[in-house]
């Protein structure tokens, strides 16, 4: 795999920019008055827009990935086939959190039994959360591919290519994965002596 340095320098500069003004939409800016099937999934493509452009054709959302999250208990039930405010809410997170780990342990996170208030809360806590990790990723991908991006300082850890930011994302995001399991499943197991209170 060889890619034009210059190529992927520009594209990086470009979705680092894109990523540092995208936030995801607040409580009240979401639609509460009931969308059908086909509104959700345009919206959701249009609050989700921060993959790169060559990808935003792909369907990362489906009528059958909603159905099937309704199905496994994911989200709440629509009301007569139609989508509120909460429902789009638990999309949202959902979806934002799917590649880093399965569904089952995201259950565990956004039961699908919170109330409006509740679910509130915790969107506002988490679009918070997501806004700083934007910034924190831009941060890390500016040190890390500082080299590439032709910045004059450059840590201690850098890749010099394409390829090895490819490998270093990927072994990244397979720690992440770990840690976000490893922690999930420590909750679900009860506390022995041994492990004090």
């Amino acid at each position: 795999m060889t890619n034009d340095q210059e190529l992927v320098a520009a594209k990086l500069r470009r979705w680092k920019k894109y990523l540092l003004e995208f936030n995801l939409p607040t409580w009240d800016n979401i639609p509460d008055f009931g969308l059908y099937m086909e509104q959700i999934i345009v919206l959701l493509k249009q609050y989700l827009d921060y993959l790169p452009p060559d990808l935003k054709e792909a369907q990362f959302i489906t009528p059958s990935t909603i159905n099937n999250y309704v199905r496994m208990k994911v989200i709440p039930e629509p009301v007569k086939k139609r989508y509120y405010r909460i429902h789009i809410a638990y999309l949202i997170m959902v979806l934002t959190m799917k590649e880093g780990i399965e569904i089952s342990l995201i259950q565990k996170l956004i039961p699908s039994n919170l109330s409006e208030e509740e679910m509130r809360a915790l969107y506002g806590q988490y679009a918070a959360l997501h806004h700083k990790i934007c910034r924190y990723f831009v941060d890390l991908l500016s040190d890390v591919a500082a080299p590439i991006l032709k910045h004059d300082e450059v840590g201690e850890l850098t890749v010099e290519s394409a390829e090895n930011l490819v490998a270093f994302s990927a072994v990244l995001s397979g720690f992440s994965h770990l840690l976000s399991e490893k922690l999930l499943l420590l909750e679900a197991k009860p506390k022995t002596d041994d492990q004090g209170a």
